[in-house]
């Protein structure tokens, strides 16, 4: 009789834990991609897992930036033009510290991460959308990189509703420059947005798709240009850990006080790991990426792809791609990489004005001030074509740390960057009364070496 009683229970035993069992695979929520090892990917996160694993609801991040660059055109006031990674030439400089993390509670999700360095100040610049209305907005979202709060419904492999500031990714390359094969990014990447204000909805129908749209203030800005906001989207597939391909699309008005003026812009991008062995002591990965972008601004004067008339105006567009190839050596301690892209944009509406020349209007109660007193030329119809290549040796002791040195050469039709004069004043200091026949010194070619630590954690 004992027998029988301990034989029911261990099959009600059995019984109640299967059940269990198969009630927490069924409410166990499914995470997209987590088959999929991208640690290789130009733009992603390198680390194979987080530093901080058993955490609860929050996971802290750290990342330090810090670089010295050399400008073989030595200009006298030892500024950068034309970039938003690099902002002064020959000294050392602390690029970008960012810190925070994730939240996550009960479905509730939230990411902050601020943003402190040269990059507070280059960033904001490219924005003119707080030059309509008050609040100085660019100081207002200065320190901050990524800032949004949202709900993780547990549907499919995942759906995401989030509103803030959050990361573009159009282009390929991340913001944060320990997740990119090369330091200054090519035009292509330098010359789309790096981020979005407005409210954004991700969904992952199955576990290697996500389908991305976007409501946003519009191109990389923190306020609005006009009536309508800017629209978009993203899709990203990864069938396995070698392949990789996404396309952003973007849709908006973002002439300010020109709100017939269309902007369409199309990126896309594949990355292909062909090689992967870790434990090689020789070549342990290889990969390669392509991205190709093209677009328009249509409307008020300007006419996209179409040939310019004296009704429609001239033609205005954006075409651009890039091609990279890295190679890991000594199970993955260290890395090769070499690539470049082209860039042609009439009419110049996403060209990074050089700078010192971004402002709008010049300053005149303070004449010893040069920024908008010389305005690089954006109209309609106005011709740039740029190119430029590089190659770096990266030394990655481990997952928090990486070491690299870049040679960089940039190119373009017409005089952009900055050359021994400078962009600032004849002395190259901005508190000194300017010489009436002083100009900003552009040229059209500079090449530099990047000598860069970036940490991680």
């Amino acid at each position: 009789m004992k027998t029988k009683i301990l034989f029911f229970i261990s099959v009600i035993t059995i019984s109640v834990s299967a059940q269990k069992s198969h009630l927490d695979s069924i409410q166990a929520p499914k995470i997209p991609f987590e088959d999929i090892d991208m640690t290789w990917a130009n733009g992603s996160d390198r680390r194979t897992e987080p530093t901080f694993k058993d955490l609860k609801f929050f996971t802290p991040s750290l990342m330090l930036d810090v670089n010295y660059t050399y400008s073989f055109n030595n200009p006298n006031d030892n500024t950068v033009v034309g970039s938003t990674a690099l902002t002064r030439n020959n000294e050392i400089t602390l690029s970008a510290l960012h810190f925070g993390g994730d939240f996550e509670y009960k479905g509730a999700r939230a990411r902050v991460m601020t943003q402190f360095g040269t990059r507070s100040q280059v960033v904001p610049r490219n924005d003119v959308s707080p030059y309509k209305g008050q609040y100085q907005l660019a100081n207002v979202y200065r320190y901050l990189s990524e800032a949004y709060a949202g709900y993780h419904i547990n549907k499919w492999y995942g759906i995401n509703i989030d509103a803030g500031l959050f990361m573009s990714y159009i282009g390929l390359n991340s913001f944060y420059q320990a997740e990119n094969w090369e330091y200054q990014a090519s035009f292509t990447s330098d010359n789309t947005p790096w981020f979005f204000n407005g409210i954004r909805c991700q969904i992952h129908p199955t576990k290697h798709l996500k389908i991305e749209s976007w409501l946003v203030n519009g191109w990389q800005s923190y306020g609005r240009f006009n009536k309508m906001p800017g629209f978009g989207g993203n899709i990203t597939w990864t069938p396995n850990s070698n392949l990789k391909m996404l396309t952003n699309n973007y849709y908006g008005t973002d002439a300010a006080g020109l709100p017939n003026r269309k902007r369409f812009h199309s990126d896309n991008s594949i990355l292909v790991r062909y090689l992967n062995k870790p434990n090689s002591k020789k070549i342990s990965k290889a990969a390669i990426s392509f991205t190709a972008d093209f677009g328009f601004e249509k409307g008020d004067g300007v006419n996209g792809f179409q040939k310019g008339d004296s009704i429609n105006g001239p033609s205005q567009y954006f075409v651009s791609g890039m091609i990279y190839h890295r190679m890991w050596f000594a199970k993955n301690k260290f890395a090769w990489t070499i690539g470049g892209g082209v860039m042609t944009n009439p009419g110049r509406y996403l060209v990074l004005y050089p700078t010192g020349q971004a402002s709008p209007l010049p300053n005149p109660n303070n004449p010893t001030q040069t920024e908008g007193a010389f305005p690089f030329s954006a109209n309609p119809g106005d011709i740039f074509k740029g190119w430029d290549c590089s190659t770096n040796l990266d030394y990655m002791p481990n997952q928090s740390i990486t070491f690299r040195v870049e040679f960089v050469h940039r190119s373009a039709n017409v005089p952009y960057f900055a050359g021994a004069g400078g962009v600032t004043s004849q002395t190259g200091y901005s508190n000194v009364p300017l010489d009436p026949s002083w100009r900003p010194d552009l040229v059209k070619s500079e090449s530099r070496l990047i000598f860069a630590m970036l940490f991680r954690l």
